[in-house]
């Protein structure tokens, strides 16, 4: 794991000696300034974990290396030393935003005791403010559900990398979360990044990090979500949009747990636990050599599929009593009763949008309806026609149930694919499923697209 880099900012070489010395031995990484100016220009082009800084400084002294420091928005944690500062100057250097105060002649236990919980603190204050609070349960009783829940359980304990396929909507971030939530690195950081909403110009700042001036528009230093999930888990949310250029230093720091940030140059080593996500066919992508072959077998060493809702929609009435319930509180509105002909029609519709879309229905009744209970008549919004093929005609009731099911499901899939003109992938995408899994079932059915 990455223990930390740490700046020493001390005008006496022998006291840069002995804390360079202490801390190595804790395996920190260590570097050097003789004064306040020396100190603020490392700032600048480093980006370090934790500042030693001495208050008896030439030229610029520690109190106003501190001032400046959280004028200029620094987040870097102080540790401020000193032989010969006055309780006043001690307390004014907390007010400043120290975070403890070290006197001379140093103690070894001490300082190594102040370091690792300045340290441990600024990382709880991180992941507070980087990881997202989220769901973290997999609502529903289907017997999709059931198995997924289960297929978690198991790979989260493990420490293989995994890789979440599904449509949109369909819940990979709380499987994610799940994942993590069940493996040794629950107490670590989960740090979410979705690779489709960066542009391909900031992909490997946000990944990697990077220092002031390594580019136009970077302003001050910042950490990159691997560092930041050092000890925890990095979710990749869909990775099929990242660029190969990216995809190959992904796959280096996949191999080697090191990496450097833009405009730097010291290697950083972490211990990050990577899963992955899409709603694309991966494989159909490295075909089409958009995706990198050993990237993909890289990160698929634990396949896990997330159901679109249309596979499991008599989860539909577990869903919707969570999301009211989740809508009033954060909202303040009284919860609402969905009548059963509600229920119907909710069940009825092919939701496209998967849960989410599911969510921000409930959400919309629930505003919109001015009465405590919500009917079919309520959600006339949602269109007949979904995007999905409707049910095929009555089967007889005679036939086996094997037989009549794959009646029913060569006719609801024959029609999709008539809706769609024969193209397989639109059609995969109206009946929410994986494109190799619909081509699976054409050929089981003995159906073959146009």
């Amino acid at each position: 794991m990455h223990q930390g880099s740490i700046l020493i900012v001390d005008d006496e070489p022998g006291i840069r000696e002995l804390l360079g010395q202490i801390l190595g031995d804790e395996g920190y990484e260590t570097a050097e300034a003789a004064s306040g100016e020396e100190a603020l220009t490392l700032l600048e082009r480093e980006l370090y974990d934790l500042v030693l800084l001495d208050l008896w400084l030439p030229g610029i002294d520690g109190l106003e290396v501190l001032r400046r420091l959280r004028e200029a928005g620094y987040q870097v944690p102080v540790i401020v030393i000193s032989g010969h500062a006055s309780g006043e100057q001690a307390v004014a250097a907390v007010r400043e935003g120290a975070r403890d105060f070290l006197e001379k002649p140093l103690s070894y236990d001490r300082v190594v005791l102040s370091v690792r919980n300045a340290l441990d603190q600024a990382r709880l204050e991180r992941r507070v403010a980087e990881a997202a609070e989220g769901r973290v349960a997999l609502t529903g009783s289907s017997p999709a559900i059931r198995e997924l829940r289960r297929q978690v359980i198991t790979a989260g304990a493990s420490e293989g990398r995994v890789l979440i396929s599904g449509p949109n909507g369909s819940g990979k971030e709380v499987v994610a979360r799940m994942l993590h939530r069940h493996s040794g690195r629950a107490g670590g950081p989960f740090v979410a990044v979705n690779c489709a909403a960066i542009p391909s110009e900031l992909i490997e700042s946000e990944l990697f990090g990077h220092l002031r001036g390594a580019f136009t528009g970077a302003v001050e230093s910042k950490r990159g979500k691997f560092e930041l999930a050092d000890g925890g888990t990095l979710f990749l949310d869909e990775i099929g949009d990242m660029s190969l250029l990216t995809q190959a230093k992904v796959l280096r720091v996949l191999q080697e747990q090191r990496f450097t940030r833009l405009g730097g140059s010291r290697e950083i080593t972490v211990d990050v636990r990577v899963i992955a996500a899409t709603n694309k066919d991966l494989e159909a992508e490295i075909e089409a050599g958009r995706f990198r072959q050993d990237l993909f077998f890289r990160l698929n060493v634990i396949p896990v599929r997330v159901p679109a809702l249309a596979e499991r929609l008599e989860d539909i009435p577990e869903l919707v009593e969570e999301f009211v319930a989740e809508v009033a509180g954060s909202t303040g509105l009284r919860p609402k009763l969905f009548a059963p002909d509600a229920l119907d029609r909710l069940r009825e519709y092919g939701w496209p949008g998967n849960v989410r879309e599911l969510r921000n229905v409930v959400e919309r009744v629930m505003i919109m309806v001015p009465g405590e209970t919500i009917h079919a008549a309520d959600l006339a919004f949602l269109p007949a026609d979904s995007g999905v093929a409707p049910p095929a005609g009555e089967v007889p009731r005679d036939l086996p149930l094997r037989e009549a099911r794959e009646r029913f499901e060569r006719e609801y899939i024959r029609q999709a694919l008539e809706r769609c003109g024969g193209n397989v992938t639109r059609a995969a995408a109206r009946l929410g499923v994986e494109r190799s899994h619909l081509h699976r079932k054409l050929r089981q059915l003995g159906l073959a697209p146009r």
